[in-house]
């Protein structure tokens, strides 16, 4: 029993250090399928709120709220996200959002990303747009 303990905390030190050697970096290199037809160009945020935006990202995401991976402030350094290979995005990195549109953003978060820790969001699609709006007013 004690050698399982010391072997599971080996592997969770471990996880935390590898984790760490990705957080903060910026940009954020990604391979990303863009979305598919004209979505990548859509935006709908012109008639998104934004303060519905912030509780889902804070509170009320299903299946769990966006801040668990990204953090609060958008960082990519959320207590579930530090475990996660790569790292969740952070959209507070200039360089890399800018190149992310509202579509491709709004396509991520109904989809969910391969290859990344990112799931399909249980949202209704102008939640999505509630949420992109928030992050892209308030995080970026």
């Amino acid at each position: 029993m004690k050698k399982k303990f010391v072997l599971f905390i080996a592997v969770i030190f471990t996880l935390a250090m590898v984790s760490s050697a990705y957080a903060g970096k910026c940009p954020q290199p990604r391979k990303t399928k863009s979305a598919p037809g004209g979505i990548a160009k859509k935006d709908n945020t012109g008639k998104a709120n934004k303060a519905n935006g912030e509780k889902l990202y804070q509170k009320k995401a299903k299946p769990m709220a966006c801040k668990m991976c990204h953090g609060a402030k958008g960082g990519g350094d959320g207590k579930l996200g530090k475990a996660l290979k790569p790292s969740p995005r952070d959209f507070t990195c200039k360089k890399t959002m800018k190149k992310v549109s509202a579509g491709q953003m709004y396509w991520i978060i109904k989809n969910g990303s391969k290859g990344t820790g990112m799931a399909p969001m249980k949202l209704k699609d102008k939640e999505i747009w509630d949420v992109i709006k928030y992050i892209r007013e308030d995080l970026m």
